[in-house]
């Protein structure tokens, strides 16, 4: 099995916190979709003609493109890859954009999930990152999807905002259980280089919550995730009734996946390739048939980190068996001293010859990565 990724580099305007690649120059849409199906047709090869289960439309805003341009695209993916009758065909969008025409045209096409860029359920964190929609449009959006017919449906919250309190983190859970949502995406908030948040925090204008209030939030998350049926299976995703993202879910299995568009990353188990992250590039070097991406070769020390750390963050965690069969002895080796540090931590719990993180294995999970991982 196997997946492909499709980046929408588009955006009608730019959210504060986000540093994903994206441009608000809409103007070439067109021309971008052109390249993305000459690259699909360019790549056809990649998969090894492997079945592809997920199709993930991520940006971004995917919610930019018309059902007609979504619907070209699927048609030439549909025809260059061996895609699965039953593959799991999710699709970014912004709240605002999903009208019930526009939802009713998703589904004509093929769409079967839908991933809802909430952030919060209060106006003024929505205003406070750039945000197009209002909390209002959010719950209407949820619904009127529902009621479209497209009942797999995930909804992102980002928590640890700056002045972010309790009892709205709390309103904004309470609010997403009571709603058709079967997936919840929850993230902290990072101060990444380049974004207007980052800038602001250094230059004071924005403070950061404090560690023990995104503590706490973290804690009520997982508490009523289990209070309403909801179960935690990777570090920032909870699904109702074992709804797991599968597109995501393969990425920390290891399932190869093909990436197409500028800034989209490929892997097929012994390269990763990375495409410019630059619209304009990348619909020149598509049209002269230059180059448009970077790829690196992995060495065994590099496959071994990657299981590393893609499987702590998921409930199926890591096997030493398995990583003896994989990578051999020393590995498996070297593993066993670096977890032995943590015996008595209560990080770790082992079941069945898998070890996954407990709670508080959670919240130090990227010095556990760090000591794991082979340099």
């Amino acid at each position: 099995m196997a997946g492909i990724y499709i980046h929408i580099p588009f955006c009608r305007q730019k959210c504060y916190y986000c540093d994903f690649y994206k441009t608000v120059n809409i103007s070439l849409q067109q021309n971008f979709i052109e390249a993305l199906k000459n690259e699909a047709k360019i790549r056809k090869n990649y998969l090894n003609n492997e079945t592809v289960e997920t199709i993930y439309f991520g940006g971004g805003t995917p919610s930019v493109l018309t059902a007609a341009e979504l619907a070209d695209i699927l048609q030439v993916i549909n025809h260059e890859f061996k895609v699965s009758s039953g593959a799991e065909i999710t699709f970014e969008a912004n709240p605002d954009d999903l009208t019930p025409a526009y939802l009713a045209a998703l589904k004509s096409v093929g769409i079967n999930r839908l991933s809802i860029g909430i952030q919060a359920f209060q106006n003024r964190h929505l205003q406070q990152m750039n945000r197009r929609h209002s909390a209002e449009q959010a719950v209407d959006a949820i619904i009127n999807a529902f009621k479209a017919g497209i009942s797999n449906l995930s909804a992102d919250l980002i928590y640890g905002l700056p002045a972010l309190s309790e009892t709205e983190w709390k309103e904004s859970l309470k609010q997403v259980f009571q709603l058709p949502v079967k997936h919840l995406s929850a993230y902290h908030l990072t101060y990444h280089e380049g974004t207007a948040f980052y800038t602001w925090l250094k230059k004071g204008t924005l403070k950061e919550l404090k560690e023990n209030d995104s503590v706490a939030q973290f804690n009520l998350l997982l508490n009523m995730a289990i209070a309403n049926n909801f179960e935690h299976y990777e570090i920032s995703n909870l699904a109702k009734d074992k709804l797991y993202s599968r597109h995501n879910t393969a990425y920390w299995m290891g399932t190869s996946y093909l990436g197409l568009g500028p800034s989209a990353h490929s892997f097929n188990g012994a390269s990763r390739r990375w495409n410019v992250s630059h619209v304009e590039t990348y619909i020149k070097a598509l049209k002269n048939n230059e180059s448009y991406f970077e790829e690196e070769k992995l060495s065994e020390n590099d496959k071994y980190n990657e299981y590393i750390l893609t499987r702590i963050r998921t409930k199926w965690g890591i096997s030493q068996t398995e990583i003896q069969q994989l990578f051999g002895a020393e590995k498996a080796q070297h593993f066993a001293q670096q977890i032995a540090k943590y015996k008595h931590a209560q990080v770790f719990k082992a079941n069945r010859q898998k070890i996954t993180l407990t709670r508080k294995g959670l919240f130090i999970s990227d010095e556990i990565m760090a000591d794991l991982i082979i340099i």
